[in-house]
C-alpha cells in the first residue's frame, strides 16, 4: 500500500518531467505531416487522417478486440521472458562456470532470426495463441538473460565484502546492496524486451492468427487501405508507450531512488 501511495504521489512530477519526450513526439508528428503532405494520402496519410481512422475503428467496435488480443499475447510472452530470463540470468551470474556455458547458447538464441522461430512455432502450435506467445518469449528471453547475467557479474566485490564484514542483515544486504545494482541492468533489458515483444507479436499475428492487430494489418494490406494500416500501427505504438512510460518507468524511478540519495 505504501509503495502504491508513493507511486501515486510521484506520478504528477514524473508526468511533468516528460516534456522532453513529448517534444520529441511532436517533432515526429511534424516530420510525418511534412512527408505525408509531399507524397499524398495513398502513400502516407497525415496524422490527422490516421487518428480520425483510428477513432472510426474504435467507434465501430473493431479496434478494442484486436488490441486486447495483441496485448494479451505480447504481455504474456514478455512476462514469461522476464520471469525465466531474470531467474536463469541471475543464477548463471552467480557461477562463473554456468556463465561461460550459457554464453554460446545465448549467442545462438540472439542470432536466430525471429522469423525462423515463428516458422517453427507455426509447425509446433499451429494457428493458436501458442505461436505468437512462444515467438515473443524465445526472441525476448536472451535480452533479459544477458541483462540479469551482467547485473550479477558486475556486482562490486569490495562493496559486497564490506557489507559482509559489517554483518548486514540478509534483507538489507539484498535490498540495499544487491538489488539496486542488478535492477540498473535489468530494467533496460526489460524495456528492450517489451519493445521487441510488440514487434514480434504483430509479425506473428500477421502470418499465423485470425485475430489481433497483425491479422487486421493483413486485411488492410489486401484492401490497399493505407490509413487503416497507419491507424493500427499508431494504436500498437500508443499501447507500447503507455505500458513503458505509465508502468515500467515509474517503477524504475521508485526502485532507483537510491541514486538520488547517494548523490
Amino acid at each position: 500500500m505504501s509503495l502504491l501511495r508513493s507511486w501515486l504521489t510521484s506520478l504528477p512530477g514524473y508526468l511533468w518531467s516528460g516534456w522532453g519526450a513529448l517534444a520529441s513526439l511532436f517533432l515526429l508528428l511534424a516530420g510525418w505531416e511534412a512527408v505525408a503532405s509531399h507524397y499524398g494520402a495513398l502513400v502516407l496519410p497525415t496524422p490527422l487522417e490516421t487518428f480520425s481512422r483510428l477513432l472510426q475503428l474504435i467507434d465501430e467496435g473493431a479496434a478494442w478486440p484486436e488490441l486486447l488480443a495483441t496485448s494479451r499475447r505480447a504481455l504474456l510472452g514478455f512476462a514469461l521472458s522476464v520471469a525465466v530470463g531474470s531467474v536463469l540470468g541471475l543464477a548463471a551470474g552467480v557461477s562463473m562456470t554456468a556463465s561461460m556455458m550459457a554464453r554460446p547458447l545465448v549467442t545462438v538464441l540472439m542470432g536466430m532470426p525471429p522469423i525462423a522461430w515463428l516458422v517453427l512455432a507455426m509447425l509446433w502450435f499451429g494457428a493458436s495463441d501458442g505461436t505468437p506467445v512462444f515467438t515473443v518469449f524465445i526472441a525476448s528471453f536472451p535480452l533479459v538473460f544477458v541483462g540479469a547475467l551482467q547485473g550479477t557479474r558486475t556486482l562490486d566485490n569490495q562493496l559486497k565484502d564490506m557489507a559482509l564484514a559489517f554483518r548486514l542483515p540478509r534483507r538489507m544486504l539484498l535490498l540495499d546492496v544487491y538489488l539496486p545494482h542488478v535492477v540498473s541492468y535489468l530494467f533496460p533489458a526489460w524495456i528492450t524486451a517489451l519493445a521487441m515483444s510488440w514487434k514480434i507479436v504483430v509479425m506473428a499475428e500477421l502470418l499465423a492468427t485470425q485475430d489481433g492487430v497483425g491479422a487486421a494489418l493483413a486485411v488492410s494490406r489486401s484492401h490497399l487501405d493505407t490509413s487503416a494500416t497507419m491507424a493500427w500501427i499508431t494504436a500498437v505504438v500508443g499501447l507500447l508507450l503507455a505500458v513503458e512510460y505509465l508502468l515500467l518507468e515509474p517503477i524504475k524511478r521508485e526502485v532507483e531512488r537510491w541514486r538520488e540519495v547517494s548523490s
